[in-house]
């Protein structure tokens, strides 16, 4: 099935951006789009989840640099039945977390500087377990596939609009300034909701303990609002546990949020707890 949606999706790209360059260039701006979709699809295939982490100048770390979080990914990786996926701490302060990576082979847990300051210790098992959650139920590729995508797509819009020329349709290149960055939300809306349920789910199991990725969340999401990240892309927030940009959402913004309610994260997990399953 996470074939089968990758594949989807950069099929979605290539038909996108023949329209655009068709719009914008005709038969020559569709060929020259199509081979720039093509490009993407194959540097977003295999380099994904480096641009993605470098989006966020996250750093890989060895067990000398931070020997509890090291030990602490490896121990419930050895729960998850995982391979030991790369460490990488974002320099920012807001407490967040993700997973990128194209397979368990080659997953990556990133974690940044702020969480390993707010959370406490069974909170941060919670998170790192469900971020292995994502790796194991393969969830990583696709994620950063189709956020590799929807910066692209959001470029491109941008691109019509300003290098379409003066003798294109105007109400041709006012739509691709609207749909574009529609399709890059709801590309990310379409993998981000359903699978955080899941993956909270797996994450509380590997962990042991529902209530600290609940605990967890409660706080993540507070931090979030009271103060959005710094830097990165929009792009790339559905990857993080939680949105790292929902505090300055508001209005309409808010119905395209890439997650879903962080209060019905909590009650599925809480509801975990209390029924011991």
């Amino acid at each position: 099935m996470g074939t089968l949606r990758t594949t989807a999706l950069m099929a979605f790209l290539i038909v996108l951006f023949a329209l655009v360059g068709g719009a914008i260039g005709g038969s020559g701006g569709m060929t020259i789009a199509l081979v720039i979709a093509l490009g993407l699809n194959f540097f977003s295939y295999w380099f994904s989840d480096s641009i993605v982490l470098k989006m966020h100048g996250a750093q890989e770390i060895q067990r000398a640099d931070a020997p509890e979080l090291y030990d602490m990914v490896d121990r419930l990786r050895k729960r998850a039945d995982l391979p030991m996926p790369r460490v990488c701490i974002i320099p920012q302060d807001q407490p967040n977390a993700f997973a990128t990576g194209r397979n368990p082979q080659n997953g990556v847990v990133a974690v940044t500087q702020g969480i390993m300051r707010t959370l406490s210790r069974d909170e941060l098992e919670g998170v790192i377990a469900h971020e292995l959650a994502h790796i194991k139920n393969r969830d990583i590729l696709i994620s950063s596939v189709a956020a590799t995508m929807a910066a692209a797509i959001t470029l491109l819009a941008r691109f019509g609009f300003f290098f379409g020329g003066r003798d294109q349709n105007f109400v041709s290149m006012l739509l691709m300034m609207i749909l574009a960055p529609l399709a890059a939300v709801l590309i990310q809306m379409a993998i981000s909701r359903s699978r955080e349920y899941v993956a909270d789910r797996d994450g509380a199991d590997i962990a042991g303990n529902p209530r600290g990725l609940a605990n967890a969340l409660q706080r993540l999401e507070r931090a979030a609002q009271q103060r959005p990240m710094r830097g990165g892309s929009e792009a790339t927030s559905h990857l993080f546990i939680v949105n790292p940009f929902s505090g300055g959402m508001s209005g309409l913004r808010t119905l395209f949020s890439t997650h879903p309610s962080t209060e019905e994260r909590i009650s599925r997990l809480q509801q975990m707890a209390r029924s011991g399953t």
